[in-house]
């Protein structure tokens, strides 16, 4: 079966499953008005939803690259699908970004994107845990997204999702980068 977009691709797969993705990464960066490149397309989703839909996903023409316990990376070998991420978080965690997500239309196809708040913790989260790849590619994602969209970096409630899903380091990073 040929598809348009990985996006068309998805949102028939997720509406035919009933699975549940919020679109993370450089098109969640995008609707926050952060003009990035990205080469691939971000999805959070649970375990059990990806399990749904992962060999649909293969017959499309996808083949798992890389797998770890906390996302799997999906290479396309079909043009002109792009490459595709998921990553996992339990339902619990799931549930509290998708209730707090916003609805937007990517390629024709209804998506979900997290709340501002959400998707700094997201890449805060990801800086904390892999700084050695993810420092450099997502602190100039939040300093943009906080300059973009006026974020009170000096706000306490700013400073604790830092200091919740990062660290202070990273935290003081931000404040000398907002400035």
């Amino acid at each position: 079966m040929r598809y348009k977009s990985v996006f068309h691709l998805v949102s028939e797969l997720i509406l035919k499953k009933k699975v549940s993705c919020i679109l993370i990464g450089g098109f969640a960066v995008n609707y926050y008005k952060v003009t990035r490149q990205t080469a691939d397309v971000d999805f959070l989703i649970t375990q059990t939803d990806f399990s749904k839909i992962e060999g649909l996903l293969e017959k499309a023409g996808y083949k798992r690259e890389l797998t770890q316990d906390t996302f799997t990376q999906l290479k396309s070998t079909q043009s002109p699908l792009m490459d595709v991420d998921f990553m996992f978080v339990d339902q619990e965690t799931f549930t509290k970004i998708k209730n707090e997500s916003v609805r937007i239309k990517i390629a024709g196809q209804t998506f979900v994107v997290p709340s501002l708040d959400h998707l700094i913790a997201l890449k805060l989260h990801s800086i904390k845990y892999n700084s050695k790849i993810r420092l450099m590619r997502d602190l100039p994602d939040i300093v943009n997204l906080v300059r973009i969209n006026k974020v009170n970096v000096e706000d306490r409630k700013f400073r604790e999702l830092c200091l919740r899903y990062s660290t202070e380091e990273i935290y003081n990073k931000i404040l000398d980068a907002a400035k």
